[in-house]
């Protein structure tokens, strides 16, 4: 079996680290007007005897530059402000070539049916 997680990703060019299980996969980002972030929605396993991998992503505006290691995910618009927010996923350490201002750990949030 497997579900989809939603993650909240801090902007500013944070650094945020999902634990995820081995076979995830990116699936949509959004930006949610009210909430005024992106959101990351997930696939992944739910067997527990499935490996946990750690993955870096960051939020960029268009224009910014990232290291070409950096894989891109999706964009999320917001319609109101008339602003596009990129998602990539950091491939590799993120070490001295980083552009976080910090590093934040994301949790799935909790269903709302």
């Amino acid at each position: 079996m497997k579900t989809i997680h939603k993650f909240r990703l801090e902007g500013s060019k944070v650094i945020n680290t999902l634990k995820l299980r081995e076979g995830y996969r990116a699936v949509r980002c959004e930006y949610v007007v009210p909430d005024k972030c992106v959101y990351l929605w997930v696939e992944q396993p739910l067997n527990v005897d499935i490996a946990t991998v750690v993955r870096q992503f960051v939020v960029t505006f268009s224009g910014d530059p990232v290291p070409i290691r950096y894989n891109y995910v999706d964009t999320a618009i917001d319609i109101l402000g008339a602003e596009a927010y990129h998602v990539f996923e950091v491939s590799g350490a993120a070490n001295g070539e980083i552009l976080a201002k910090g590093e934040v750990l994301a949790e799935p949030l909790a269903s709302g049916h």
